[in-house]
């Protein structure tokens, strides 16, 4: 017990002191646990197969499949609409929002769902997201002590009163106090957000200009225009060579987009294509088209297609970024070098096309934007080309820098664009296994691996390569290093020795010490044991010291349930505190300075109000 005790103090101070990484120290305190002969290796690795380390895996892929598709993007989106940008209002709202669905939804879940949502509001608003996440996975703890069924410490305590012959709690026994420690909650963290990281302002993250910000230095919405194949247009079954479009109207047919799995009506998607000299055009195409409006209108007339835009693109938003930049296609700047080849050479024999596949779409010459007429344009030192293709090609055009230089990094900027395409099969993937999740029709476990699944195989995450990058394994191995360490908690007895002590010394007090007791020692074990073995552990010390005394044990199971529940200071407490770690930044100290006095302030209160609302 004194071996098992020392080395989770050891591995709490090097938590604290963020000296060695988290993940390190504790799979360092596993092996020492095993030397020791304290765990047997199958009970040391037992953490790295527990449901709750399966389900953290499930989830972030899930959440990657939600940022990718855009989904976040666009609920983001109508949340600042509601809210607006104050940080204040965005905090209130998230927790809000986040304890109403952590009331039906596990907290882990709930967290899981709404973090990529969360993550795109903060960004949208030009907040640091590291101030919105850990109020994101506190409130999910509040929500989980509003309802029956919101966390799993309430069914303990439940079947613990069953079981020694008291009546079954409602689904809303524990709305009152819940509502009580979620405003309590909500009241402080406007007080402790100061803790949180700050915005830092001007920080560049990344060289080079995003697709979306490229669209608007080139002007590229006022110039893109799409135009349908009908069934009596005369480009059906032409290539594009063989129509010479190009040279006979200066516009510039850069992309096509067809259906296809047209016989799944729920896996249709629109395949994109790079427009080249031997692409043929079929019925039903749609062609996105580069140039000024008259020639793209006489182009329409002479071949009889069917124009789609009249003077403005689509939807123009964000300023024709999506038009020009998705999942397979994307733009970029090159910068001509002081010795290329390509000075003095019209654009026409740039061989941009021919050897890489790629459009020019415009030049930026000093002060002067280049966008028509292009194939007779001189290149000179200085300018900067706006070229389109495949991200691979893009990527391929980088990797040779003895004419020009690709500004930026083309496989990120091709991660950050989002399949907004697929956003309502994220959502319809993301609603299922909520709905799993709320039903309990099979183990949790199981809803979010078929989530997980169904992301990748309907495409919302691009490849398994991706799914595998989503996990934060730094996480995963927090975590399953110190699932087992409750094992050895409980295997030497030091839990239920503390536990029973602490009882039998406070009991002569009278039921408030006794009360506050048990609260700060569930809060305790909390922070190194899971809520649920937590629970089940000191529920039945807490019965049977009430009943000893001769007063409700109501308030003492609540005090387990509550305690086990709001646990802030530590990020392996919870797996919600773990979920958001990588993504908000946080330190190890992070949780110190604003989960504990958070955790403190909570106790007094509970201690307080519980015997208002059940009665000692």
């Amino acid at each position: 017990m004194i071996v098992t005790v020392t080395i989770l103090a050891l591995a709490s101070l090097l938590f604290i002191s963020g000296i060695i990484r988290p993940d390190l120290v504790a799979v360092s305190a596993l092996i020492l646990l095993m030397l020791f002969g304290i765990l047997t290796p199958d009970e040391a690795l037992s953490g790295f197969s527990s449901p709750i380390v399966m389900m953290m895996i499930g989830l972030f892929v899930v959440g990657g499949g939600i940022f990718q598709t855009g989904l976040a993007k666009q609920v983001s989106r109508r949340l600042l609409k509601l809210a607006g940008t104050n940080e204040t209002t965005l905090l209130i709202m998230v927790m809000v929002v986040t304890a109403a669905f952590g009331t039906t939804v596990s907290n882990t879940g709930t967290v899981a769902v709404l973090m990529p949502i969360v993550v795109s509001l903060a960004t949208s608003a030009r907040i640091n997201p590291g101030r919105l996440l850990m109020p994101l996975a506190f409130a999910s703890s509040f929500g989980g002590t509003l309802t029956l069924i919101g966390t799993p410490p309430n069914l303990v305590i439940q079947e613990t009163l069953v079981s020694a012959g008291y009546g079954k709690l409602s689904f809303f026994s524990f709305t009152p106090i819940g509502l009580v420690g979620f405003m309590v909650g909500i009241v402080s963290l406007l007080f402790l957000r100061r803790f949180l990281p700050r915005n830092e302002a001007g920080k560049k993250t990344r060289s080079g200009r995003s697709p979306g910000e490229l669209a608007r230095k080139y002007q590229l919405s006022d110039n893109l225009f799409r135009a349908k194949v009908g069934a009596t247009s005369s480009v059906a079954s032409r290539t594009l060579s063989e129509l010479n479009i190009s040279a006979r109207f200066e516009v510039n047919i850069i992309e096509i987009r067809r259906k296809t799995s047209a016989r799944n009506q729920f896996l249709k998607t629109i395949d994109q294509e790079i427009a080249g000299p031997a692409t043929v055009l079929e019925e039903g195409d749609i062609l996105y088209i580069h140039g000024t409006f008259d020639q793209v209108r006489r182009v329409t007339k002479e071949y009889g297609l069917i124009l789609l835009d009249h003077q403005v693109p689509e939807d123009r938003q964000p300023a024709g970024a999506e038009q020009y930049a998705t999942a397979k296609i994307g733009i970029a700047e090159v910068m001509l070098t002081p010795g290329s080849n390509l000075i003095g050479k019209l654009v026409e024999q740039s061989g941009f096309r021919e050897k890489y596949r790629v459009n020019i779409l415009g030049i930026q010459r000093k002060d002067r934007l280049l966008l028509h007429n292009l194939k007779g344009e001189k290149m000179l030192f200085g300018d900067a080309l706006l070229v389109q293709g495949t991200w691979k090609d893009i990527a391929l055009l980088s990797a040779e820098q003895a004419d020009y230089v690709v500004i930026g990094q083309p496989a990120e900027e091709s991660r950050r664009v989002t399949m907004d395409n697929k956003a309502p099969i994220a959502a319809g993937v993301m609603l299922l296994m909520v709905l799993l999740l709320v039903t309990e029709l099979i183990p949790a476990v199981v809803s979010v691996m078929i989530a997980a699944v169904l992301m990748v195989l309907l495409g919302c995450v691009r490849t398994m390569e991706d799914a595998y990058k989503t996990i934060n394994w730094e996480s995963i191995l927090l975590i399953g290093g110190m699932l087992p360490m409750s094992t050895a908690i409980e295997k030497t007895g030091a839990a239920e020795l503390l536990s029973n002590s602490l009882a039998s010394s406070l009991g002569s007090y009278g039921p408030v010490v006794l009360l506050a007791g048990v609260y700060v020692t569930t809060s305790v074990f909390t922070l190194f044991i899971s809520n649920t073995a937590c629970a089940v552990l000191l529920a039945p010390i807490a019965l049977n010291a009430a009943v000893q005394l001769g007063v409700s044990p109501y308030p003492f199971m609540f005090a387990v349930s509550i305690g086990a529940s709001m646990c802030f200071a530590s990020p392996f407490s919870t797996p919600p505190n773990a979920l958001v770690m990588s993504a908000g930044r946080y330190t190890f100290g992070d949780y110190i300075k604003v989960g504990l006095p958070l955790q403190v302030v909570m106790g007094i209160v509970m201690v307080s109000v519980l015997p208002l609302f059940f009665p000692l």
